[in-house]
C-alpha cells in the first residue's frame, strides 16, 4: 500500500476510508487485479476496526472497484475501469459553473506550479530519472486509462521531487478529483504529444534546477488543460441550436 494515502481524518469512518482506496485504484497507486492485503491488515493501515473496514470494501465492490472471492486463494482484489466513462463525467462537468471550474483550476495551479518550482531546488536524482521515466511510460501509453495514470503519476512525482509531503497529499487528492475529467474523451481532444513534450520540458528544468523554467511550464500546463475544460463545459451547457 502506497503511504501517501495515510489515514482518515476522522477514526473510523468507512466512507473515508472508501473514498482513499479508490483514490489509489483510480490513479495506478494499485493495479488492476492486485490483491489487497488481509482485512485486518488494512484496518491496521487506515487504523480502523476490522467491521468498518469491512463496510469501506463493501462500498467500493458496489462501485466495482474491487471484487472479494472466498476460498482458500480467495481476499479483496483491485478491479481498475477501462477509462473515463463519459455518463459519469460529463454530467458532473455539466453541473459545475465557470467560476467553479476556474477556483479548481488556480487550487491545482498553486499546488503544482509551487511543487514543479521547489522540485527544481530539491529533486534527487531518483526523482528526476522517475519524472523522465513517466513522461515516455505517457508517451507509449495506448489506452485512455494507461494515460490517464502515467500522467497523474507524473504530477504527484512532481510534489514528491519537492519533498513536501502536504503538498504530494494535496497533490493526490486532486489528481483523484481531476485525473479522469481532464482525458475524457469528448469534445476538443487532448494533445498526448503536446502533453508529453511538456512533462518531458519540466522534467528537463527540474534536473537543471530551472525553477523558473518549471514554474512557468507547470503553470503552462495547467492553463491549458483548464481551457479545454471550460470548452467542454460551454459546449455541453450551450442550448442546442444556439449561435455563439
Amino acid at each position: 500500500m502506497a503511504p501517501m494515502l495515510g489515514r482518515p481524518s476522522y477514526r473510523g469512518r468507512a466512507d473515508e476510508v472508501a473514498q482513499r482506496l479508490e483514490e489509489a485504484i483510480l490513479l495506478g497507486l494499485l493495479s488492476d487485479g492486485e490483491q489487497l492485503p488481509t482485512e485486518i491488515e488494512l484496518a491496521n493501515q487506515f487504523g480502523v476496526s476490522p467491521m468498518t473496514l469491512r463496510e469501506a470494501l463493501a462500498q467500493l465492490r458496489e462501485r466495482r472497484l474491487v471484487v472479494t472471492r472466498r476460498g482458500r486463494s480467495g481476499g479483496s482484489f483491485v478491479r481498475r475501469p477501462a477509462g473515463p466513462d463519459p455518463d459519469q463525467i460529463l454530467p458532473r462537468l455539466r453541473s459545475m459553473s465557470v467560476t467553479q471550474l476556474r477556483d479548481l483550476g488556480d487550487e491545482v495551479s498553486a499546488i503544482h506550479v509551487h511543487a514543479s518550482r521547489l522540485a527544481a531546488g530539491r529533486a534527487s536524482p531518483t526523482n528526476v530519472r522517475r519524472l523522465f521515466a513517466l513522461a515516455e511510460q505517457l508517451h507509449k501509453a495506448t489506452s485512455v486509462r494507461d494515460r490517464v495514470r502515467a500522467d497523474s503519476r507524473f504530477n504527484i512525482e512532481v510534489a514528491m521531487a519537492a519533498q513536501s509531503e502536504r503538498l504530494t497529499r494535496r497533490q493526490v487528492l486532486l489528481q483523484a478529483e481531476l485525473a479522469e475529467m481532464l482525458w475524457i474523451p469528448a469534445g476538443e481532444e487532448l494533445s498526448v504529444d503536446a502533453v508529453v513534450e511538456r512533462h518531458h520540458g519540466l522534467a528537463k528544468a527540474i534536473a537543471d534546477e530551472d525553477e523558473a523554467t518549471a514554474g512557468s511550464l507547470a503553470e503552462q500546463d495547467v492553463a491549458l488543460r483548464l481551457r479545454r475544460l471550460i470548452r467542454l463545459h460551454l459546449d455541453l451547457t450551450e442550448p442546442e441550436g444556439s449561435a455563439r
